[in-house]
C-alpha cells in the first residue's frame, strides 16, 4: 500500500515514516501543505495521512481542495488538535477518520487497514483468490493453507496484485506503488520480485501480458475466452 504522509514535525514525521515502512507500507513524506497537494496531483496513493497544522497550506484547506477535485482518496487526519470543533470541521470536509496525537503506531496501522478495506468494499482483513490467501493486517500469506515466506517487497507486490485479481498492472505502476521518494530502485527490481514470487507460488499464478504488464490469476479456475 502506498501512503502519502503530510506532516511538518521532523521528528514525528521521520518516526512515522520509519515505522510504517517497517510495517510494509511505501511512504512518501511531504513536509508542508503545498508539497502534499503537488504530490497528490502527480502521484498515485492509497491513503493520505494528514496533519492539520501544516505550513504554506493548512490541512483543512488541503482536504477541501482534494474533495473539490472529486478525489475519493481515503484521508486519515492525524493531529494534535483534539477540540470537537476541529474534528467536526475535518469530518465535514471529507476526512474518513481522525486520530489524535500522541498515538500508538499499532493503532495507526490498524486504522489504515480498516480505511483501506472500507474504501474497496471489503469487510474481512484477508484477500483470497482460489487457494491463495493474503492478509495485509497480519502480514501473512498462505497457499493451500501453507504459509508463504515472502520478503517485504514480495508481500507488498502480492497484496497489490490480489487486491484486483485479473487486472493488468504495468511495470511502471508497480514500481511507483512499491517504492517511496528517494529510494534507490534497480532497473530490474520489479522483474526480480516477480521472479521470486513465481518461484514461491508457481509460475502459473502470475501472467505476463506482453507489452502491457502483469496480472494475478487462479490457475485452477477455468480460463476466460481470449485470455491466457
Amino acid at each position: 500500500m502506498k501512503l502519502l504522509l503530510a506532516e511538518d514535525d521532523p521528528m514525528l514525521g521521520a518516526s512515522m515514516q520509519r515505522g510504517l515502512k517497517l510495517a510494509g507500507f511505501a511512504v512518501d513524506w511531504a513536509k508542508d501543505g503545498r508539497a502534499a497537494l503537488l504530490a497528490l496531483d502527480n502521484g498515485e496513493y492509497d491513503l493520505l495521512l494528514l496533519d492539520l497544522g501544516l505550513p504554506r497550506l493548512d490541512g483543512l484547506s488541503l482536504l477541501k481542495a482534494l474533495r473539490h477535485n472529486r478525489r475519493d482518496l481515503p484521508v486519515l487526519v492525524v493531529t494534535a488538535r483534539d477540540a470537537v470543533s476541529d474534528r467536526v470541521a475535518g469530518l465535514n470536509l471529507g476526512a474518513d477518520d481522525y486520530l489524535v496525537k500522541p498515538f500508538d503506531l499499532d493503532e495507526l496501522i490498524a486504522r489504515i487497514h480498516a480505511l483501506r478495506r472500507r474504501h474497496v468494499g471489503r469487510t474481512r482483513t484477508d484477500m483470497r483468490l482460489g487457494a491463495l490467501c493474503v492478509d495485509p493486517a497480519t502480514h501473512e500469506a498462505s497457499l493451500h493453507g501453507r504459509p508463504l515466506r515472502l520478503s517485504q517487497r514480495e508481500f507488498m507486490l502480492l497484496a497489490m496484485l490480489i487486491e484486483k485479481p485479473g487486472v493488468v498492472l504495468s511495470r511502471e505502476r508497480i514500481e511507483e506503488r512499491l517504492y517511496g521518494w528517494g529510494e534507490e530502485v534497480a532497473s530490474n527490481a520489479v522483474e526480480v520480485h516477480l521472479h521470486h514470487l513465481r518461484r514461491k507460488l508457481g509460475p502459473e499464478w502470475i501472467r505476463n501480458v506482453r507489452g502491457v504488464g502483469y496480472r494475478l490469476v487462479d490457475p485452477a479456475a477455468p480460463p476466460l475466452h481470449g485470455l491466457s
